[in-house]
C-alpha cells in the first residue's frame, strides 16, 4: 500500500478502526464477548427456583452463581449489553433499582 493510500485510509470519516477491531464480537453487539451475551441470555430466562438456574450458570458458564450476578451487575450499566438485550437489561435494573431503594 502506498503511503497516499495510508493516508487515505487514516483520515476517512467512514472508517470505524475500533468496532472492526474487537475479536470478541458475537452475533452482531460489537464489544460483546460470547461470555457477555451467554451472561444476558440466562439472566433473561424465567427459572422454576434457584436450583435449576444456579446448576445452569455452572454448566453453561463455568462459574458460580455469585460471580454471574457479579458479572450481570457489571452488564447492567453497560450500554452495549442495553442494546443487545434491552428487555433483560431493564428488568435486572429495576430489580436492583427496587433493592436498593429497601436497604
Amino acid at each position: 500500500m502506498t503511503e497516499q493510500g495510508g493516508e487515505a485510509a487514516q483520515t476517512d470519516p467512514g472508517t470505524d478502526t475500533a468496532a472492526n477491531t474487537d475479536t470478541d464480537t458475537v452475533g452482531g453487539s460489537p464489544g460483546l464477548s460470547a461470555q457477555d451475551l451467554a451472561v444476558l441470555d440466562l439472566a433473561g430466562r424465567n427459572w422454576t427456583g434457584p436450583g435449576p438456574r444456579d446448576r445452569a450458570i455452572r454448566e453453561r458458564l463455568g462459574i458460580s452463581p455469585t460471580a454471574f450476578f457479579q458479572h450481570l451487575n457489571a452488564l447492567l450499566d453497560d450500554p452495549r449489553a442495553l442494546r443487545a438485550a434491552p428487555t433483560t437489561v431493564n428488568r435486572w435494573r429495576l430489580t436492583r433499582q427496587r433493592r436498593s431503594e429497601n436497604r
